[in-house]
């Protein structure tokens, strides 16, 4: 069956050629032809305003709903393939990452450095376990108008302060004209992905517009262990969305988006490629043999979690109202509210680890703490006023506005973690300590995060040839975390006691050692209830931040810009790291110059080009801290901190540009070069100082003074070509189409030995993705569309980045790989205006 769809592909090219080669010059205006005359005009929204790309000095790179099929973008992270300046951290899987822009990674549960938004609200906050949610549900990307991608600081006109850029989602917005779409995928490792949408007007001012998405994929990681899971790193997931606009007066609209996503898939898995002589490393040298003598491949796992499951949901409503009060004057308020809930039960390393007497174990399970529990369970209710106004002479246009964001859990996130223990279920305590020294621990936490600012920006027109634009932001943010985490084992010893919920026997100890410790100095305080280990945390900061803009057009299609803008990213809070527990903000100054050319000639389209420095201070940098002896004693033991501890420094060059030839071939190119150095690491005795009265002896940041920035390509370069063949109008109109991605090696952990047994650990080698697809819009004149698609079609191996950073200790070196070779045709069907 896999020969005779590949043959069908291949047959598929083979005919498009002959097309070209057979078909009469028949000049009729094409699907591309028809945007030739627009290309220069697109529209974006990067100043909260519409306004043409080739107009607003920033670095932005944008998709339309088009670009985005083709590519087969369906959740967040596919847009980090084709988008030089963007990468992605899915360490815990595709639908919980986290984003950077130009280099600036965001680590462990620090804020975000690139905010997502979907119709102007930023995407519904979280803080679990592991990284999710500030961002969008999987299938967010169908029935789109665009996606932008903003790169630098946009801290003045958009709801959180970011250091990294933004990313707009732009949803299509109800019409008058009836129509719609449904459309159909079908494609290897049985991918069965149905789209569609129906826009309705139901009178003159009131209009409807439904859209939803159903995408299930097996997964191509496949499970040999024989229990738990066949397949990982599946897709699973429906999404809905209902759109209303309502004209209530000629000048005051009212617009309404409704979207809901619901994701359940069995998560993501490792393979193992080598082992080492960690702690489990006679155990790893067993499951190798196992896997060496089956011929495994790198998509050949063994897990034997019995029930790993990964459910993500989330919904959000948001609702735009927009009086238009005079000429010159717009009034524009956005309210929302959204809620995220996740449930999830993974082993963090996929094993099939055994005792020497063949008892097995998971070395580190993440499971629930009982029905209605969740890892990660908060809300999000944003309130926006903005003033939109312009002089009556046009020279001075504004933006005044004042933005409040309150996110409040929905209870505890809570999960319960089985470290070295053999279980049915975690979740329900159903375990045995085949080793003797597996343990629990249980974390229990709620995060109140408030996140407010004024606003203010304005552009100046000098003449038609020179503006200044100008703007300034004050924000306040405020978290209040409560955290009650503990460590309990399966005991009948004195101070255990029945827990309530499961009826099993045992001891539960305040992880906190330090503020909660045990009378006889060795471990933490014996309790028989979480609340009696509770801590608060505060952190507060307010910071301006501000953006001053030059750009001046010589010609009426080139326009030259230079910027400096200040840009930070709020504190944080986490309960595991005794004595560091907060961190404060940090701060980024960009500065950076750019040209951008128009073409309306024989040659359409647009070549857009910049050059940035970027200066960070009090960097949020991830160490490792190391017990002292004394604490160990007394049950601490290593942990992650966040420490504001150097200064760093990036700049590079991005070029953004697509040409349209002959009204019929259009050509893309993206390319970003970074070059980042971290300047500054606090010596080995400011570090010690910042120990004094905590119970570590050593802080030992991942990163150090002279190396670059994590999970940063050097290189990043994405060609997209795209050909309509000059067919006669009645026949439709086919194209061929193919896009190249080339990321060079960027390094994942430099406290990691690169190379282990010839194999990637503390790097993530270069790679290059190669996409076809042909697409036959209007066949014979129907309202039928046909595609046909591969992505990864040279069988890339390509390694997550930093997916597995606890693989090397633990005795085995673990490594988790992006999609192989998909493939599949697609169906479309048209109806209406």
């Amino acid at each position: 069956m896999k020969q005779a769809r590949v043959g069908l592909l291949y047959s598929t090219f083979l005919a498009g050629s002959a097309l070209f080669a057979l078909s009469t010059a028949a000049e009729a205006q094409t699907a591309e032809g028809a945007s030739a005359a627009s290309i220069t005009d697109i529209i974006v929204t990067a100043r909260r305003s519409a306004e043409r790309l080739q107009d607003v000095p920033i670095s932005i790179t944008v998709y339309n709903q088009e670009q985005l099929t083709k590519r087969n973008i369906a959740v967040a992270t596919d847009l980090a393939t084709y988008t030089p300046s963007l990468s992605v951290n899915q360490r815990y899987g595709p639908e919980k990452s986290s984003f950077s822009i130009r280099g600036f990674n965001p680590a462990n549960n620090t804020a975000p450095t690139v905010g997502v938004y979907f119709a102007e609200v930023v995407g519904v906050r979280a803080q679990g376990g592991t990284t999710s949610g500030n961002t969008v549900g999987a299938g967010a990307f169908t029935d789109l108008a665009n996606v932008q991608v903003l790169k630098g600081p946009q801290g003045t006109l958009f709801g959180r302060n970011t250091t990294g850029g933004a990313i707009l989602i732009t949803p299509q917005k109800p019409t008058n004209d009836f129509g719609g779409y449904a459309e159909g995928t079908y494609g290897n490792y049985n991918q069965v992905r149905l789209t569609g949408a129906l826009n309705v007007p139901l009178s003159d001012t009131f209009r409807v517009r439904l859209s939803g998405e159903r995408n299930t994929r097996d997964g191509y990681m496949k499970n040999h262990a024989g229990v738990g899971a066949s397949d990982f790193n599946d897709i699973d997931y429906w999404y809905g969305r209902l759109s209303i606009v309502g004209d209530l007066t000629p000048n005051l609209e009212n617009y309404a988006v409704f979207h809901y996503s619901r994701s359940t898939t069995n998560g993501y898995a490792s393979h193992i490629n080598t082992c080492t002589a960690g702690s489990a490393g006679a155990a790893c040298a067993v499951q190798l043999a196992r896997q060496q003598a089956r011929g495994d491949g790198p998509y050949d796992v063994e897990n034997n979690l019995l029930n790993p499951y990964e459910h993500l949901t989330q919904w959000q409503i948001i609702n735009t109202t927009t009086w238009h009060a005079s000429d010159t004057l717009t009034v524009k308020n956005i309210m929302s509210y959204g809620e995220f809930r996740e449930r999830l039960n993974l082993a963090y390393l996929s094993t099939n680890f055994a005792t020497s007497g063949g008892t097995p174990y998971v070395l580190y399970d993440t499971d629930g703490a009982g029905p209605h529990t969740y890892s990660a369970v908060e809300s999000t209710a944003t309130e926006e006023l903005q003033l939109q106004g312009k002089s009556t002479d046009d020279k001075f246009n504004f933006v005044l506005g004042g933005y409040l964001e309150f996110s409040r859990p929905l209870g505890f996130s809570t999960n319960i973690s089985a470290n070295f223990l053999n279980c049915i279920s975690a979740e329900n305590l159903n375990c045995t300590n085949p080793l003797g020294f597996g343990s629990f621990s249980q974390n229990r936490t709620k995060m109140n995060f408030d996140n407010h600012g004024i606003y203010g920006q304005g552009t100046y027109k000098f003449s038609d040839k020179l503006s200044l634009t100008a703007g300034a932001r004050w924000t306040f943010d405020k978290i209040v975390g409560t955290g009650q985490p503990t460590r309990f084992s399966l005991s009948t010893a004195p101070g255990s006691y029945i827990d309530p919920r499961t009826g099993v026997s045992i001891l539960r100890t305040c992880s906190d050692t330090v503020t909660y410790p045990n009378s006889t100095g060795t471990g933490g305080k014996i309790v028989t209830s979480p609340a009696e280990c509770t801590t608060v945390r505060v952190n507060k900061s307010d910071k301006p931040t501000w953006v001053i803009d030059l750009d001046y057009k010589p010609i009426p299609d080139l326009m030259l810009y230079g910027k400096y803008a200040r840009g930070y990213r709020q504190g944080g809070i986490n309960f595991n790291s005794i004595g560091f527990e907060t961190w404060k903000p940090e701060s980024m100054d960009t500065f950076e110059a750019g040209a951008k050319f128009s073409f309306n000639a024989g040659v359409k389209g647009y070549f857009n080009i910049a050059g940035f420095y970027n200066k960070l201070s009090d960097l949020q940098v991830l160490a490792q801290l190391i017990p002292t002896p004394a604490a160990v004693l007394q049950g601490v033991t290593g942990a992650s901190a966040i420490l504001n501890a150097g200064k760093a420094r990036s700049y590079g060059v991005e070029l953004d540009s697509s040409l349209l030839f002959f009204d019929r071939l259009r050509v893309s190119v993206g390319y970003t070069y970074l070059n980042t150095k971290i300047i500054e690491i606090d010596s080995p005795a400011t570090l010690a100082a910042k120990l004094v009265g905590t119970p570590f002896q050593s802080a030992n940041p991942q990163v150090f003074k002279g190396t670059g920035f994590l999970d940063t390509p050097k290189h990043k370069l994405s060609v997209d070509a795209n050909y309509t063949l000059p067919l006669n109008p009645d026949m439709g109109t086919l194209s061929v189409g193919a896009t190249w991605t080339y990321t060079s090696q960027l390094v994942t952990n430099y406290s990691d030995p690169q190379y282990v047994n010839g194999f990637p650990v503390g790097v993530t080698p270069s790679n290059n993705l190669v996409n076809l697809n042909v697409d036959w819009k209007n066949v014979g004149g129907s309202p039928i569309g046909v595609s046909l698609f591969v992505t990864n079609l040279t069988k890339e191996l390509v390694k997550i980045p930093n997916q597995f950073p606890y693989a090397f200790s633990s005795g085995a070196v673990h490594v988790g790989y992006m999609a192989p070779r998909m493939y599949g045709v697609r169906l479309r069907y048209d109806f209406g205006s």
